[in-house]
């Protein structure tokens, strides 16, 4: 790979050993940046044959401390291979609506890539700048549509990975129906890079949907959100994101971000509704939302990219504020859509119980049940106020991990969520894929478990 592409100096190696929260990182022996799938099978070759961990990484935008090496090792520090070089770009096929890519793609590549060929990616995050394919791959990750195309793993079609001993598995024709055996693109997406490396895919494009409408509302509780969710998703096709954030959270963004207040009187909770289509949403959304009681001094619709961009701010912009209030526990979890109402009561009380003093901010995915807990103010490595809301998310029926996945911050917790019996046949197919150990060890998998 040449000198410039292994990086030994530790000012170097200093950006990848830290997330993005900056609760999680450690050392790493160095990073390696291969350009092909040819250099990662190298590269997990030469580590496996000498018992070198590897830690997988792409644009390292991850939450969960699933990208960086941990805080402290027991042995050889591990190799950090980034995959951002792998970065081909392939055509669209217009035939199929397809397209193949590199596991280094940005997201915000990928997207122009489709809208210059007329169609669409349909998965989007606020860290599109940055996030990866093949990280949003291994983690699954979600977004802000989900409630209409689904997480990443509904639009792989195909993958190509190097398993730890360096051996290649590809299969990116991108056939639709492909009936023959074990899909094994879709045993790694959501692995965490503990099986393999993904080095390309061959992702599924939709038709763009240029005529967008969003609306922004004032309501009384998280209820009333759910309720108008509803309703307006069984009356309008286009409806592709429901959005929920609270007055504390709003607060926290309007001093961060200098923004103006959305309306001339705060309201206990924001729902944000998109639709889009081929034709403009709008007519079906204002005839959704005259049905309901919704306050005339509590609405705002835009259908203009600058309205649209204006009252998205106020969403996306929570987790940059959350970030200034200092280093944060970040809990991204699912719950079942009717106890939703339940959880934000109930977990505004085990936080301020278990972290008195300490900031909460909500946020979250209100369309497919996923809310992401923010708070600030416990000590980076305490981890009380975690397990205090996993356990609780537990108790409802929910999921510890929505869209970020386990990574080192809840492997500790996977139990909560995984029967005894499902974990037996996950290290069962771990052991058989890399039996040596050596990808991203102590990511998804703890070395020890919290029981009960």
């Amino acid at each position: 790979m040449g000198p410039a592409h292994v990086l030994t100096d530790a000012d170097l190696r200093a950006p990848f050993e830290s997330d993005w929260t900056r609760r999680f990182g450690g050392p790493c022996s160095m990073v390696v940046r291969p350009a092909s799938t040819r250099e990662v099978a190298s590269v997990l070759g030469a580590c496996t044959a000498r018992e070198t961990p590897v830690v997988v990484q792409g644009g390292n935008t991850g939450l969960v401390g699933g990208g960086v090496p941990p805080a402290a090792t027991d042995g050889t520090a591990p190799v950090l291979l980034s995959t951002v070089r792998l970065d081909h770009l392939g055509s669209v096929d217009l035939a199929a609506s397809q397209i193949t890519v590199g596991a280094g793609v940005t997201l915000a590549r990928l997207q122009g890539a489709a809208g210059e060929a007329g169609l669409s990616f349909p998965v989007d995050l606020a860290a599109r700048d940055s996030a990866t394919v093949g990280g949003m791959i291994a983690t699954n990750a979600g977004g802000l549509h989900v409630m209409r195309y689904g997480p990443m793993r509904a639009q792989i079609v195909g993958l190509e990975a190097v398993l730890g001993d360096g051996l290649v598995v590809s299969r990116l024709s991108g056939l639709v129906k492909d009936n023959t055996g074990y899909d094994l693109s879709q045993l790694l997406v959501g692995s965490e890079g503990t099986l393999a490396v993904i080095t390309a895919a061959r992702l599924r494009l939709v038709p763009a949907h240029p005529e967008r409408v969003v609306a922004l509302l004032g309501l009384p509780d998280t209820a009333a959100a759910v309720a108008v969710v509803d309703s307006v998703r069984r009356r309008v096709e286009g409806l592709q994101a429901a959005e929920i954030f609270y007055h504390d959270g709003l607060e926290v963004v309007l001093e961060h971000a200098g923004l103006a207040a959305p309306f001339g009187r705060p309201w206990a909770v924001y729902l944000l509704l998109e639709c889009a289509g081929l034709t403009d949403p709008s007519g079906p959304l204002y005839e959704a939302l005259a049905g309901l009681d919704v306050s005339d001094d509590g609405s705002a619709v835009a259908a203009d990219r600058a309205g649209i961009e204006r009252l998205w701010a106020y969403r996306e912009r929570h987790t940059e504020a959350v970030s200034a209030l200092g280093i944060p526990h970040k809990l991204d979890v699912t719950l079942p859509q009717a106890r939703l109402a339940e959880f934000e009561t109930a977990v505004r009380s085990v936080v301020s119980a278990t972290a008195s003093g300490s900031r909460l901010v909500l946020f979250g995915h209100v369309g497919d049940g996923n809310l992401h807990v923010n708070v600030v103010g416990p000590p980076p490595e305490d981890e009380a106020v975690d397990e205090a809301v996993l356990r609780l998310v537990a108790s409802m029926g929910g999921s510890i991990s929505a869209e970020h996945g386990i990574g080192r911050a809840k492997a500790g917790w996977l139990n909560l969520s995984r029967s005894p019996s499902e974990l037996a046949v996950m290290r069962a197919v771990k052991q058989a894929l890399d039996p040596a150990g050596s990808l991203n060890p102590g990511v998804l998998f703890a070395p020890r478990h919290i029981t009960g």
